[in-house]
């Protein structure tokens, strides 16, 4: 909810997305809407329609391709690129 808020000009344009989000919890239950909020965080989905999306298909325990649940962000993979290592 917070990123919902956060993303639009005026926070009151994200009261109800955010009301719409959190009534999906009656429908399919407070677990899998958790579960399909952190899936579209992760994913850059922050809109009713994409959570609403991930709960009708399921989607909330599918893994993200290319993206590290633990870090919550994909892997850079470049030759440019030197890691933490290189700074000590």
């Amino acid at each position: 909810m917070k990123a919902i808020l956060d993303e639009k000009t005026h926070p009151e344009q994200g009261y109800r997305p955010s009301l719409g989000i959190m009534r999906l919890g009656k429908t399919y239950g407070e677990d899998r809407l958790d579960r399909a909020c952190k899936r579209a965080l992760l994913a850059g989905a922050r809109s009713y329609r994409h959570v609403a999306a991930i709960l009708k298909n399921r989607l909330e325990d599918a893994p993200l391709p290319g993206i590290d649940v633990d870090n919550e962000r994909p892997p850079i993979a470049h030759e440019n690129v030197r890691g933490a290592d290189y700074y000590k």
